[in-house]
């Protein structure tokens, strides 16, 4: 059996002006601090001689790895980004960047934001915008009902209140 991988399909391409901020950040973090940090100690354990048994040169050269791959994914993705930071037309319809309030058969409620693949975090409620609720909810208006499958099986939510929050508020 080959050990070859189908590379995996990167999502969408939309993200919202934070999260491009934070990940040029990164790229900028890595690039300009990170890499000519590790560089240095690696150039500095090679120095001291053997480098066979030398886990600081070994471990450097490693990070070094990591911090290319990194660098070459950031820039490779970075360029091919959509920016959204305006809202839609029409507010009313959840789209790209909206806050959603759902509410459960139960009477819980839980409030998702949409974002790019590149910047979900479930404990800031961001869900990927290629998630299966956030396919469920895209185009719909406030107090449609959705369903949406769960390893629990299905479940129904309505959307309680749409809003689009100014970037940085």
């Amino acid at each position: 059996m080959s050990r070859y991988r189908p590379p995996s399909t990167p999502g969408s391409k939309f993200i919202t002006a934070q999260g491009y901020a934070r990940l040029q950040a990164e790229l900028d973090e890595l690039w300009r601090i990170e890499r000519p940090r590790v560089t240095q100690a690696v150039s500095e354990a090679a120095a001291q001689g053997d480098r066979s048994e030398n886990a600081e040169y070994t471990y450097g050269k490693r990070r070094l790895r990591e911090i290319d791959s990194r660098v070459r994914f950031l820039r490779k993705r970075l360029d091919g980004m959509v920016v959204v930071s305006q809202a839609p037309s029409d507010p009313d319809r959840v789209f790209f960047g909206a806050w959603v309030t759902l509410e459960d058969e139960a009477g819980h409620t839980r409030r998702h934001r949409l974002v790019g693949p590149d910047e979900f975090d479930a404990a800031e409620g961001y869900i990927s915008l290629d998630s299966p609720l956030a396919r469920a909810l895209l185009g719909r208006r406030l107090d449609d009902e959705i369903s949406v499958a769960t390893p629990a099986g299905e479940r129904q939510l309505v959307i309680t209140a749409i809003d689009y929050e100014r970037e940085g508020g």
